[in-house]
């Protein structure tokens, strides 16, 4: 137990770190951190212990009461900045525009370069793919998650998101077993019928 805490804390403080990266990247310019404090939806011991290791890295400096990005921070600052981007254009044809910028706010935290050219992919692509339930080859790609975003982060956290590589292994009267990279997941069929797959036969 104590080291999924750790490992969770971990995991927060990482996430913690890359929004102050694209956060002070978006703003571009040195200001008070109290500017973007706010939008770090975490508590104050996090955002500071956040901030602090961004200093010990050479990411992140200060001068008073303003900080702003070193030059290494700033190439990290438009890669987070680039794959939000990516990501809420995507997610803005299915989603809308508020619900994009959520899921695309998550999503960025998860997703390696390779996802994202999958996701380019994916939207040159007309077809939106059809629930899991309904999809009848073996592999396929993920293009949705449809669900509310509290379940949509906690599908997301598992590892299963859009651009990601997905095989049936067996479907169940009342479950769908899939494999998601290295590791299998059931799923009831209530969930399963909530994730889109197209076949794309990569």
């Amino acid at each position: 137990m104590a080291e999924n805490n750790i490992s969770g804390e971990l995991n927060i403080l990482r996430i913690v770190k890359e929004d102050i990266l694209e956060a002070l990247g978006r703003k571009n310019k040195k200001i008070p951190f109290s500017l973007i404090e706010p939008e770090i939806k975490v508590s104050r011991s996090f955002i500071s212990k956040a901030l602090g290791e961004l200093k010990r890295e050479g990411l992140v400096k200060s001068e008073g009461e303003l900080v702003f990005l070193a030059e290494e921070g700033k190439k990290k600052a438009e890669n987070f900045i680039e794959k939000h981007s990516i990501l809420e254009n995507y997610f803005k044809r299915k989603k809308g525009e508020k619900m994009a910028w959520k899921a695309a706010s998550i999503l960025e935290h998860y997703v390696s370069m390779e996802i994202i050219d999958n996701i380019k992919k994916l939207s040159t692509l007309k077809k939106e793919g059809m629930p899991l339930t309904e999809f009848k080859q073996g592999k396929g790609l993920i293009t949705d998650i449809i669900f509310g975003i509290g379940l949509f982060e906690r599908i997301i956290s598992m590892g299963i998101y859009p651009g990601k590589r997905i095989k049936i292994t067996n479907k169940l009267p009342n479950s769908i077993i899939v494999e998601v990279g290295n590791k299998k997941f059931a799923f009831d069929k209530n969930i399963a019928k909530g994730i889109k797959i197209l076949d794309l036969k990569v």
